[in-house]
């Protein structure tokens, strides 16, 4: 669709017209009619610029599902022509879905998926890409965010995700890929979009988005979110928190700008702790013995205590300072201070003694009380300039962070599993409850004080880190893209009661991409990158696969047992746009593979000599299929295998845990008239292994959504949403042991949004 827009225009500073540099940018001055002036092509032709002609401006309107540029400068050329596989996810589809949380966005990738928490592994999100996990490669405008927590969308103006090994881009980790959260900022016009949500399961939501903008060049924004529910399906599962998250710019549209922003939101949850699987026979402990969920119990059977609880707080500070030189030379320099905590006592339905053999479940009991800071700076120069016939568009950046963690276990006493084979449901201490009929309501007390244990471990990672990308334009058929990035990584380790660990490394990773455009709207490329895992990348964070200290059974660790692990991708792929740029198409084949991954050996010792790999294809369609037809779809194919594996040779050619081999996503919405729209949408994920023996796993499902909108006039529009339409009982997440995560039933949501 060609928009046109008559007016005239004044332009003061050339500069304004940089997209990207200016809030609003071109298409909002555009869109708003008024005199601008032109003062130099006036005073040449001597006239008052008051009589100028009008003119028209002729552009492309955007697919509200199909987005063309990173918000990351580390992009150097637009997505079309960048040699990597990157899915942005914009507001507009998370707003027609109703999704609250990151694990409601990350729905729309298919190739995602959310593994379970345990005791080691705090609560919250831990997606895995492409089969690895990326719980502590998650980021926020660019900036690392370490802490474990569950995810708002209230404040994002869209998500995007990096796959494939990216440590040229990301740092340390990102094995599988990463996840960069962008956050909504001040323009330079003056709006109101209130939100209010009703629905199934007590669910209640206010949102206010509001932004003034206070001067020519001034702007705040405001965000801020009330969430509470319980979960449709779930008894006693229920979920509270509140943010708040305003944003100053000063300088917008000029060549220099200053943007201070704020954060803070506070959670108070019931975590779930699921359905426990299948025991083996006689509760053997036969590992040939295949475990999955016990699909005979209801449900809603909840297996804690109405005391568990789950409370997070998260604060993000954040200063960022932009200056342009030129309009093809800018400096910007970000820093960050970042503080979360959490603490919670969670049940896990436990069957690791035999007891549900016999109808029971031992209410195992996990814990923590931690908190994780960081203070980041991040500066870059980024700009386009040229040798010769060879066109450049380059950032080069450094970046210096200091990460705390301090993590600790609560004062809870839930009894012994053994004690629970021979416990009488219904008795004191109320440790052991019943598998088909259990109450969370039992009168259980604490013999122990319920608060810190005393004996922390404390964490802190130094890095600093040197980058730098370049898209060299050869002509208009051929580019390269090339990135590097070195990392000064220092962590230590330090219990109340052990050994201190240290350790540090040089990590060295890069990025080359080769792309051909056989025409103006598409591109085929081949890229190959790279990544490493260096010990305690996850600050406690997270499931620490290169640990500072020895697994159980461990006889030590020598300093080149704990050296990174590498990681690389190779990657063919193609991207279009059709439909005069309205649909865009993707599609990628991949390797990811790990060279050196710490195994155990058969004497309890351990060596840098394991590998493991995910071959792989994936397809993406985004965009208008016609100006009323949207759509977003995506499709992965998965092929894990587990190499070299020391003493655990027996799962050598097993397939990865949580990485299913076909995964499918679709949401679209067709719009009827001006004013009605309605969607739908479908999922599938296939069959989930837990662990790396592959004896347990989650069955496969399909889940179907819909939704319907209506718009009264341009202050009033109603929005209803419906998920899991027919109401499937399936399972989102598997642990290793122990249980399975249950997913909501078919919920209903309703959502009022006034425009001012």
């Amino acid at each position: 669709m060609t928009l046109i827009i008559s007016g005239r225009i004044c332009v003061e500073d050339s500069n304004e017209l940089r997209a990207g540099k200016l809030a609003g940018g071109l298409a909002t001055a555009l869109a708003t009619p008024g005199l601008f002036l032109l003062p130099q092509a006036a005073q040449a032709q001597n006239t008052d610029p008051a009589q100028l002609s009008p003119i028209k401006v002729q552009g492309e309107r955007p697919a509200p599902f199909l987005v063309k540029e990173s918000a990351s400068e580390k992009f150097t050329a637009p997505l079309l022509d960048t040699a990597k596989s990157v899915q942005v996810i914009p507001k507009e589809l998370i707003q027609s879905q109703a999704a609250t949380t990151l694990t409601d966005v990350l729905r729309n990738s298919p190739g995602i998926t959310f593994g379970a928490g345990e005791g080691g592994n705090p609560l919250g999100d831990r997606p895995f890409i492409r089969g690895y996990d990326a719980q502590s490669s998650t980021f926020v405008d660019g900036m690392r965010d370490i802490g474990a927590t569950s995810r708002e969308v209230f404040n994002l103006e869209q998500v995007e995700v990096i796959k494939g090994a990216d440590g040229a881009y990301a740092g340390r980790g990102g094995a599988g890929g990463s996840i960069d959260l962008i956050s909504k900022t001040a323009k330079l016009r003056d709006f109101t979009d209130v939100g209010l949500g009703f629905g199934t399961a007590k669910y209640f939501r206010q949102t206010v988005d509001s932004n003034w903008q206070l001067g020519e060049s001034t702007a705040f924004r405001l965000n801020a979110m009330n969430h509470s529910q319980d979960v449709d399906g779930r008894d006693t599962v229920d979920y509270k928190r509140w943010g708040v998250a305003p944003t100053i710019s000063f300088g917008l549209g000029t060549p220099t700008r200053v943007t201070l922003s704020y954060f803070h939101m506070e959670s108070d949850d019931t975590p779930d702790g699921g359905i426990p699987y299948t025991i083996s026979p006689k509760g053997s402990n036969d590992a040939a013995f295949h475990r999955s969920p016990i699909t005979s119990v209801d449900r809603d059977n909840f297996y804690g205590l109405t005391s568990d609880y789950r409370r997070t707080r998260n604060d993000m500070g954040t200063l960022l300072v932009e200056h342009d030189f030129t309009d093809k030379l800018t400096l910007r320099n970000q820093t960050r201070y970042t503080r979360g905590t959490q603490r919670y006592v969670w049940t896990q339905p436990d069957d690791s003694q035999g007891n549900v053999n016999n109808g029971k479940v031992w209410r195992r009991m996990n814990s923590r009380d931690s908190r994780v800071s960081t203070w980041a700076n991040q500066t870059e120069l980024l700009g386009e300039f040229q040798t010769g016939q060879l066109k450049h568009r380059f950032l080069t950046g450094i970046e210096l962070s200091v990460e705390d963690g301090r993590s600790d276990s609560l004062n809870v006493n839930r009894g012994k599993g053994a004690d629970c084979k021979t416990a009488i449901v219904g008795m004191p201490p109320y440790n052991c409850t019943s598998l088909y009929n259990p109450n969370p309501d039992d009168p259980w007390v604490n013999t122990l004080n319920g608060g810190p244990t005393g004996n922390p471990t404390y964490t802190r990672t130094q890095t600093r880190s040197i980058y730098g990308f370049d898209t060299i334009e050869f002509n208009e058929r051929w580019q390269a893209t090339l990135g590097l990035r070195v990392d000064d990584y220092a962590t230590r380790r330090e219990p109340t009661s052990g050994d201190r660990v240290d350790r540090h490394d040089t990590l060295f990773n890069y990025q080359l991409g080769l792309t051909y455009k056989p025409a103006s709207n598409g591109s085929i490329y081949v890229s190959y990158g790279t990544s490493s895992t260096p010990a305690g990348a996850t600050m406690g964070e997270g499931s620490e696969g290169q640990s500072l200290t020895p697994g159980r059974g461990g006889v030590g660790l020598n300093a080149a047992d704990m050296a990174p692990e590498k990681n690389r991708t190779m990657e063919v792929g193609t991207k279009w746009d059709f439909l005069e740029d309205r649909l865009g198409l993707t599609a990628a084949v991949f390797r990811v593979e790990t060279t050196n991954a710490r195994i155990t050996l058969p004497d309890n010792t351990y060596s840098m000599a394991g590998d493991k790999r995910v071959d792989g294809f994936e397809l993406g369609l985004s965009g208008s299929i016609t100006p009323q037809w949207q759509v977003y779809a995506g499709y992965t194919y998965l092929k894990s295998r587990i190499g070299s594996s020391g003493k655990n040779s027996a799962n050598e050619g097993n397939a990865f845990p949580n990485t299913p081999e076909s995964s499918f996503s679709l949401w679209n919405t067709y719009a009827f008239t001006p004013q009605l729209t309605a969607g739908v949408g479908a999922y599938y994920v296939d069959k989930q292994y837990g662990n790396e023996a592959n004896t347990i796993s989650i069955p496969s499902y399909w889940r179907f959504d819909a939704m319907a909108g209506y718009k009264f006039n341009k202050t009033v529009d109603l929005q209803i949403n419906v998920n899991n339409l027919f109401n499937k009982t399936y399972y989102d997440k598997a642990y290793p042991s122990h249980y399975a995560s249950i997913a909501p039933g078919r919920s209903a949501v309703a959502t009022l949004n006034l425009h001012f």
